[in-house]
């Protein structure tokens, strides 16, 4: 039978990472250096490299599935294109009100980040749709036509258009990109009522004019990569993870590349829920820790947790509901992710007051850590522990990079250890402890601050450096289980291969439950789904292969946030409704500690249909080996545990030595990983090679 493969890709600040599976179960695995000018080279370079140790030829690739940061960094780096935005006369400023909301309470220095468009391409048309749709003042064509001829004379290089209220009836806004495409037929355009037809004018101006700016970046990195895997001869269709942890087309990113801004930490925690729920582990935390950030998600009852927006470029996104409005908001269904700056690069300083410090500022890919020897010079976590003796410094990525131990203990004893007073493994302890600290803020913030208690869930810890710390984190949590996948440093890739195809499609339907149009309600239920099927189909999934999942968000009447409970299949009936009401009360009591009664009414905000491609029979790269062979296990190490145990001898094993259990303290050396195992934790394998520390 031939061997057909699938591929997933994850890009990263310092490796891209390449996660070859076949149809009959192989796998193979490659890290690479990523190529920051051009993040497309390295794909290619990475592929090119895996095809000649594997002798896999790229006429035999199927798919390759893509996580990248291309459109977060644009925004970033204010990097996108020059944006024009027409919106209705008196909401000009939209973009810089935004909703009065303060990420730093008490904080007066704080400033506003400058809205993706300056005003002066910022025009506005003068006409009125009311709430219910009416139309007050009649689109002025002639007016509108002026609008778009001065912003393409000021050189935009993409248009965003979002008038009040057009969620409601966007003839207006159809009729201004029926003007643009006429004028403009290839520029790029974001017209709301296709991008976000829900209510509140920020958050849809904001998600609008978020696509607009990414467009013409997203459509220029996805030709760059079509044209080298073509060159290369790697003809395989191509897919991008979503923030939402589904999979769209290169045709469907290029329309709406604000579905991918989140991509990569998206695939980790869907391959999380994979394993977990094949673990039959319902209720996970997930733990991703790479070189610069730290990132936590949950799973629970099986499902992956989402949020229905955030915020990018606002710094560390922390739990709180409250303190919120710091980056460039999106409105889009994304899995809800908490982020902190702690990672293996992230700095170790003193500050002003002489406390330690670790991070957020990282020393990023280049110059990287001290122990590197590409002339950093700040110590970082990933200094510490080669001074702690948790990393090998011979052994980085299967020997590939190898560490300066005796850089990374001149730089901490000379900026850390000495001014502080401490001896040097006691100093270097401490900034391991802090990072610990600084990561478990993200735990908690999507657990905790969730109103869930950590407790009851496993932690399921991936990334290039989240095995190091897992067991630290989960005692300090009073978590007593913990997973590690095979291949912990590449399973964002291998993330992408448990993926689905998915479409979102929601609107605005704002009615207070209890006086429900049910034909409205299920008209407009039906409207959706028919708008889900027809993409699905558009792709090659009918029948059994699109399924559909219903979704409602409420909240009590004169609350501004709002909750997501699911809808139940078939026509919503009375009955159906006054079980939805009891869903959100529940989800309402569990997420903030209490319900209102009875008789405080509920209201309907929006809806949901989520589109999912299902391919049948497609292989799952569950219990996969890699193939890449596990050197020996080099020798026991003494490794730094703390002023009370302080120095002590630990085995080096490989990942196969668990298949007989063993209680740490030891430590697991891998390709793209290392695995601290602290004392009184027991280690063992599992029969699809997952590691499984439990704590009695």
């Amino acid at each position: 039978m031939t061997v057909t493969w699938r591929v997933g890709v994850d890009i990263g600040g310092t490796f891209t990472d390449i996660v070859l599976f076949g149809s009959n179960g192989t796998i193979h695995t490659k890290k690479i250096s990523s190529s920051v000018d051009d993040y497309a080279r390295a794909i290619v370079v990475g592929l090119a490299e895996l095809f000649a140790e594997t002798g896999v030829t790229g006429e035999a690739i199927e798919e390759i599935r893509h996580g990248t940061t291309v459109a977060s960094n644009a925004i970033l780096e204010q990097k996108g294109a020059r944006t024009g935005l027409i919106t209705t006369k008196g909401f000009r400023d939209v973009l810089e009100i935004r909703t009065l909301r303060m990420p730093r309470l008490y904080d007066i220095a704080w400033e506003k980040p400058a809205p993706l468009v300056e005003r002066h391409l910022r025009r506005v048309v003068d006409e009125r749709v009311d709430a219910q749709g009416r139309i007050e003042r009649p689109l002025d064509e002639d007016e509108a036509a002026r609008v778009v001829q001065a912003l393409l004379y000021e050189g935009v290089e993409a248009i965003a258009v979002c008038l009040l209220n057009s969620y409601a009836n966007p003839a207006h806004e159809h009729a201004i990109a029926a003007i643009i495409r006429d004028l403009a037929p290839d520029l790029p355009l974001s017209v709301s009522a296709d991008v976000l037809p829900e209510i509140k004018e920020y958050e849809r101006t904001s998600t609008t004019v978020i696509n607009a700016y990414i467009m013409p970046i997203v459509a220029r990195y996805l030709r760059s990569l079509r044209g080298g895997l073509d060159r290369a001869g790697v003809p395989a269709r191509l897919l991008l993870m979503q923030s939402n942890g589904g999979l769209m087309t290169t045709e469907a990113a290029v329309a709406k590349p604000m579905h991918i801004v989140e991509s990569g930490p998206a695939a980790g925690v869907v391959g999380a829920q994979a394993l977990a729920r094949a673990k039959g582990l319902p209720d996970v935390i997930t733990f991703d820790m790479g070189g610069t950030t730290a990132k936590a998600a949950t799973v629970e009852r099986g499902e992956v947790t989402r949020a229905t927006e955030y915020s990018v470029g606002g710094g560390i996104m922390m739990g709180s509901r409250l303190l919120t409005g710091a980056g460039y908001l999106l409105k889009v269904p994304a899995i809800d992710l908490a982020e902190v700056g702690a990672g293996g690069g992230s700095l170790v300083r003193i500050d002003a007051g002489g406390s330690l410090q670790v991070g957020p500022e990282s020393a990023g890919a280049s110059p990287g850590p001290v122990c590197y020897d590409m002339g950093g010079t700040e110590p970082t976590v990933t200094d510490a522990n080669v001074i702690l003796g948790y990393l090998n410094p011979g052994h980085l990525v299967g020997g590939a990079v190898r560490l300066n131990a005796e850089s990374a203990r001149a730089a901490f004893e000379a900026k850390v250890a000495r001014p502080l007073g401490l001896e040097l493994a006691r100093a270097a302890h401490g900034a391991h402890l802090i990072a610990v600290s600084n990561m478990i803020r993200a735990i908690r913030a999507v657990s905790s601050e969730r109103g869930r208690d950590p407790r009851d869930f496993a932690l399921f810890s991936f990334g290039g450096n989240g095995p190091l710390f897992a067991c630290r984190m989960a005692e300090a949590l009073g978590m007593r289980r913990v997973m590690v996948p095979p291949a912990p440093g590449l399973f964002s890739a291998f993330g992408l291969l448990y993926a689905d195809v998915e479409h979102h499609f929601s609107r605005s339907l704002r009615r207070q439950t209890r006086r429900l149009d049910l034909a409205e309600f299920n008209a407009a239920l039906n409207a959706l789904s028919s708008q889900a099927l027809d993409q699905l189909a558009a792709e090659g999934f009918t029948g059994a292969e699109a399924r559909l999942r219903r979704a409602a968000a409420l909240h009590y009447h004169g609350q501004s946030f709002d909750l997501t409970v699911p809808l139940p299949d078939g026509p919503i009936t009375a009955d159906a409704l006054r079980a939805l009401e009891e869903a959100f009360g529940q989800e309402h009591e569990r997420t903030y500690g209490h319900r209102a009664g009875v008789e405080e009414p509920v209201e309907l905000v929006s809806i949901q249909v989520i589109g999912q491609g299902i391919r049948a029979g497609e292989a799952q790269p569950l219990g996969g080996v890699p193939s890449r062979v596990e050197a020996a296990a080099p020798a026991p190490r003494h490794i730094f545990l703390g002023p009370e145990e302080g120095w002590v001898e630990a085995p080096v094993i490989r990942r196969a030595d668990l298949a007989a259990p063993q209680t740490g303290p030891l430590i697991v050396e891998e390709y793209d990983a290392t695995c601290l195992v602290l004392p009184d934790w027991r280690a063992s394998l599992d029969d699809t090679r997952n590691i499984l520390l439990d704590k009695p």
